[in-house]
C-alpha cells in the first residue's frame, strides 16, 4: 500500500468513527468536551501524547503484519 492510499485510509477510519459518536451519542459528546474543559492543561497534554504513541505504534504494528 501507497504511503498516500495509507494516510486517505487513516484519515477514512478517522472521520467514519467520528461520524459515528457524533451520530449516535451527541449528547455524550458536550460531556465529554466539558470534563476535558476542566482537566488541567498537564493532563490534557500527556493524553495527547498517549494517544500520539498508541497511534504511532499502530500504524508501525499494521505497517509490519502488512509486509
Amino acid at each position: 500500500m501507497s504511503g498516500l492510499a495509507l494516510i486517505l485510509l487513516a484519515l477514512g477510519l478517522v472521520l467514519t468513527l467520528e461520524g459515528l459518536v457524533l451520530a449516535l451519542a451527541p449528547s455524550r459528546i458536550d460531556e465529554l468536551l466539558e470534563l476535558i474543559r476542566r482537566m488541567p492543561v498537564e493532563t490534557r497534554r500527556n493524553l495527547g501524547l498517549a494517544a500520539l504513541a498508541l497511534g504511532l505504534a499502530l500504524i508501525w504494528l499494521a505497517s509490519g503484519l502488512s509486509g
